[in-house]
């Protein structure tokens, strides 16, 4: 949207609403101290104590990979290229049999704080230290983009700033962050997140009866016919980075798989419950509270086309077809809900953006002290040392992500694509350590590194065709072409496989140690 139109936000939101989100700030401080009563030793701080609820942490996962960017960036991909990228939800009944039944087995059995003990346990030091570095590389950034989305998204336009003010506000919501995190740990992430979960649903529930009652019920949400500036519909094969149901489908159910099968952030939860079954549990929860979010949130993004088409005075067309998609939420909860609830909802987007990083930074920690500290030096920490690193870490990490926040705004796209650019850039190649640890009985150590290598090679290539092709023509004089080829919702497979396959064939050559004892995934 222009900045004279974002400008007028910040006169339209009530005292109330500032006061609601000012309740909110405190109320998640008050939670922090009060699970931070209750920490005694590392594992209280990092995975609750193993004994959480599956739900709630179920509900805290999916809150912690959802974020504010897939709050705001869903109905504004719908808004703008059209429902294609739903396709994606087809692939949850996989991602849930893939994971809970061949990968969840093999962690529950370390009784582990971090999940990069089983890379040293089947393929050395190594490949556990790389991917340590890519969970920390990945992790910052997703985190990056996040508070960059929150500020430059919702803050900025919301109090009528200029661009030049992100910075600041970027500070102060990790600061905040920082505090109810070194302070409560996982339990404290938990609470606030099932809190979030029950927000991030009943604003958007809110937002579309309001619009359905404008419109006159809900077949006001439906086009007459298939918009001009949607992308055509297509199954199996598009043009270049056009978005296809097949494109869509693939890259969640690798993306998913990838993710519950690597991060630190799952790997985290599993350990938090009580078993096998409860982590299964946690997952499917997870999982169809991510389902339902996303087709209630496919929904808004059609009401909301459907409203801004009926009240052209609102926006204008080429704010429909522009990166202004995905501000379109965030405009609506400004100027059109009632004082009190619109502040309550924003708050909700804020504090999904600080529950975010929370996760990220608790994860960090956790594989810096456990992976980095603890590994090389040695130390034997007692329970309060233990403790006190763990927390001193995450105000580290909260200072890192506030530096990258500031580059996330030189990545073209929408947030979808900023998304899967930015925050998905490492996903395969980090899983292809783990996917050979588990299921390759003849993985090395040199297979893997050099796997995870080819992966990136790939992810890299296919995200920024246009940003190298576009350098070597310049430094080199080359003709190449900069137009994408493929689209970007293939990195993350087209990584995954190229990494596999990649790693699989170099563990055969004589290079380095053998291959030890895999590890097993049965229940």
């Amino acid at each position: 949207m222009p900045d004279d139109s974002l400008n007028t936000f910040s006169a339209q939101l009530a005292p109330l609403d500032w006061a609601v989100i000012a309740a909110y700030g405190v109320g998640m401080l008050v939670i922090g101290w009060w699970y931070s009563r209750g920490n005694r030793s590392g594992d209280d701080y990092l995975v609750g104590g193993r004994k959480m609820n599956p739900i709630a942490v179920g509900l805290s996962f999916f809150v912690a990979l959802f974020s504010t960017v897939t709050y705001l960036a869903v109905p504004g991909e719908i808004v703008r290229h059209g429902p294609i990228i739903l396709s994606g939800l087809l692939a949850y009944p996989f991602i849930l049999f893939l994971t809970g039944w061949f990968i969840i087995p093999a962690f529950m059995k370390l009784m582990v704080n971090s999940g990069y003990e089983l890379l040293e346990t089947r393929l050395g030091v190594a490949p556990r230290m790389l991917g340590v570095s890519l969970f920390l590389l990945m992790r910052l950034m997703w985190m990056g983009v996040i508070i960059f989305a929150t500020v430059d998204k919702v803050l900025v336009p919301l109090a009528g700033l200029s661009s030049s003010a992100t910075p600041l506000l970027c500070v102060l919501l990790a600061v905040l962050t920082i505090i109810y995190t070194a302070m409560g740990g996982l339990k404290a992430i938990v609470t606030v997140d099932v809190i979030q979960a029950c927000l991030l649903f009943g604003g958007v529930f809110v937002s579309m009866a309001l619009i359905t009652s404008r419109l006159g019920g809900i077949d006001g949400w439906w086009p007459d016919a298939w918009p001009d500036h949607w992308q055509p519909l297509r199954v199996f094969q598009g043009e270049g980075n056009e978005r296809t149901m097949l494109a869509a489908f693939v890259a969640v159910l690798v993306w998913f798989v990838c993710t519950t099968g690597s991060d630190q952030m799952a790997v985290q939860r599993y350990l938090a419950t009580r078993d096998v079954k409860a982590a299964r549990k946690m997952l499917g929860v997870s999982l169809v509270a991510g389902c339902c979010i996303q087709v209630t949130l496919g929904c808004l993004g059609l009401a909301l086309l459907a409203y801004a088409t009926q009240n052209p005075g609102w926006v204008t067309g080429g704010e429909l077809t522009g990166a202004g998609a995905d501000l379109l939420f965030p405009s609506f909860i400004a100027t059109v809900l009632p004082a009190g609830l619109a502040g309550l909802i924003i708050a909700g987007l804020l504090a999904e953006a600080m529950n975010s990083l929370s996760s990220g930074m608790n994860a960090a920690s956790a594989v810096i002290v456990t992976d980095l500290v603890g590994r090389f030096r040695g130390l034997k920490f007692t329970t309060l040392q233990e403790l006190r690193w763990l927390r001193w870490v995450s105000v580290g990490v909260g200072v890192i992500v506030v530096v990258l926040s500031v580059g996330v705004s030189y990545v073209q796209g929408n947030l979808l694509e900023l998304s899967y650019k930015v925050v998905n850039l490492l996903t395969a190649p980090l899983f292809s350590l783990f996917f050979l640890a588990i299921f390759i009985r003849w993985a090395t150590s040199f297979g893997s590194l050099i796997g995870a290598l080819a992966g990136v090679v790939i992810t890299v290539t296919v995200n920024y065709w246009r940003e190298l092709t576009s350098a070597m023509n310049h430094l080199f004089g080359t003709s190449l072409a900069t137009e994408p080829v493929i689209s970007f919702l293939w990195a993350t497979p087209l990584s995954f496989v190229g990494a596999a396959l990649v790693g699989s064939l170099a563990s055969l050559l004589p290079i380095g140690p053998a291959a030890r004892p895999s590890v097993s995934a049965s229940a």
